[in-house]
């Protein structure tokens, strides 16, 4: 069962992570690139900051978003912004999501995402924890995918992994640890099984498309091509 309280305490100390690190960097860092295509550190941070909001929706029943197009736009609107200025909205923003997720709450309830996704209450505030922990490696502040905890690594592949399981564009796909973790996945395309092999942190970066997979090991098939999150 997800412990969605412990979940929240993750959150606090990753975004406390994130903004100690960010506060070692000057103001032209914001708009220098981050490691995603095309968005420069300050679309990361004020993407943080808007899903903080947009999250507190969640949990009180709105909308994620206005639209995508209203979503977007905040984003483009927030990323030129200096770093005091990005750094005090985020740390605001998560402090309401903070204190939204503290309110008393039936967490079994079923909630809806952006574009009609739903799951369970518990597990917003793990979302939340994905979008702080990877974004964070986004920004390259020398943060990377072998500094995020364990517990992270492992529940994200799960997450992932579900995510991806049944996909049309996937076909039947099975990742293996040298200490004998597997994550099944996929299944949803034609062609033969694939098995891979690699640690823990390399089978999450290739699941969630911050690295190619080279450092996989494929045992039988090819390395199946994973859709955008």
């Amino acid at each position: 069962m997800t412990d969605h309280a412990r979940d929240l305490e993750a959150v606090r100390e990753a975004t406390d992570r994130l903004l100690s690190a960010m506060g070692e960097f000057d103001d032209g860092s914001v708009t220098e690139p981050s490691f995603l295509p095309g968005w420069s550190r300050g679309h990361v941070l004020a993407h943080l900051s808007r899903n903080a909001d947009a999250l507190v929706n969640v949990l009180r029943g709105r909308p994620m978003y206005a639209s995508s197009e209203t979503r977007d736009h905040e984003i483009e609107r927030d990323a030129p912004r200096l770093l005091p200025e990005q750094l005090a909205d985020l740390s605001k923003s998560g402090a309401a999501f903070l204190a939204a997720a503290a309110e008393p709450a039936d967490w079994s309830r079923t909630v809806t995402l952006r574009n009609g996704v739903t799951d369970s209450a518990s597990r917003v505030p793990f979302r939340r924890w994905v979008e702080v922990e990877l974004h964070h490696v986004d920004l390259g502040t020398g943060y990377g995918l072998e500094d995020l905890p364990d517990e992270f690594v492992t529940r994200e592949n799960d997450f992932l992994a579900e995510r991806f399981a049944g996909h049309p564009g996937v076909p039947p796909t099975t990742a293996v640890t040298e200490d004998g973790r597997i994550w099944t996945t996929g299944g949803g395309a034609d062609g033969p099984p694939a098995t891979v092999r690699g640690t823990a942190t390399d089978i999450l970066g290739w699941l969630c498309g911050r690295r190619d997979g080279s450092a996989l090991t494929v045992d039988r098939g090819s390395l199946p091509a994973l859709p955008p999150l």
